[in-house]
């Protein structure tokens, strides 16, 4: 019994997914033709809660482009792989407490923020460096322009993905 139950709880799960997948693909097919420009798969992902590296996100796009790529993505190759990385929660945002000590790290000094001037250099200069593109992105969206600084912990509950 215990399995038609697990069974029909993936069932009405897939047909959910399917469901967000196709709203979400919606957004961006703007020929009505059932596909998406390439360029735009990142931002879809991410709609449906997902936080894939770049690296990671690379490795969706060639999962799902056609053999010889056009610069498009067709749903129905774009509907399935998107439902399994849904199902098994894959690319999960990274938990608010540890993106807080993250941010700690960056400040020993615990002032609560770090200045335009640290957090670009952290981003540029460290681990795998934001691009030029990321790096405007992120200071757009982060830095208070009064204080010309980000507090992080304000940042960090933009930033975060309710869960429900």
């Amino acid at each position: 019994m215990a399995d038609d139950r697990d069974r029909d709880s993936t069932e009405v799960a897939v047909a959910e997914f399917h469901k967000k997948i196709k709203e979400a693909f919606e957004v961006f097919d703007h020929e009505s033709n059932n596909t998406v420009d390439v360029r735009e798969v990142g931002t879809i992902i991410r709609s449906l809660g997902c936080c894939p590296s770049e690296g990671e996100l690379h490795d969706l796009i060639a999962e799902v482009e056609e053999e010889e790529p056009t610069g498009y993505i067709r749903f129905e190759k774009f509907l399935p792989v998107m439902t399994e990385v849904l199902l098994e929660r894959r690319y999960r945002p990274i938990p608010e407490d540890i993106l807080l000590r993250a941010f700690e790290v960056l400040d020993p000094a615990k002032r609560g923020f770090l200045s335009k001037d640290e957090l670009i250099k952290y981003m540029t200069e460290e681990g795998e460096p934001f691009s030029q593109e990321e790096m405007e992105e992120m200071l757009s969206a982060a830095i208070d322009p009064e204080s010309n600084s980000i507090h992080y912990k304000d940042y960090i509950t933009m930033m975060v993905i309710d869960e429900n």
